[in-house]
């Protein structure tokens, strides 16, 4: 992921694209090798998450920030 800056909050979460995001996702949900650089940051993002998911790989303090960030928003917080 040299490439690409990690997401670490809510603002830069909401400008990935959703399709490509949902599309790494099941990728790396699915077990799929890491991509490289000819996909996108949401890609990555989404196949990342995919991977931590399915515990294939585990969560990096980016990822835990963004997952810090998403619950703060929950009711009751």
């Amino acid at each position: 992921m040299a490439e690409f800056n990690p997401v670490q909050t809510i603002e830069d979460f909401r400008t990935l694209d959703d399709a490509e995001v949902l599309e790494g996702y099941l990728g790396g949900f699915d077990g799929e090798a890491e991509p490289g650089n000819t996909r996108s940051r949401s890609y990555w993002h989404g196949w990342r998450n995919g991977s931590v998911d399915s515990a294939r790989c585990l969560p990096d303090l980016a990822h835990m920030a963004l997952a810090k960030a998403f619950s703060e928003l929950a009711p009751g917080h």
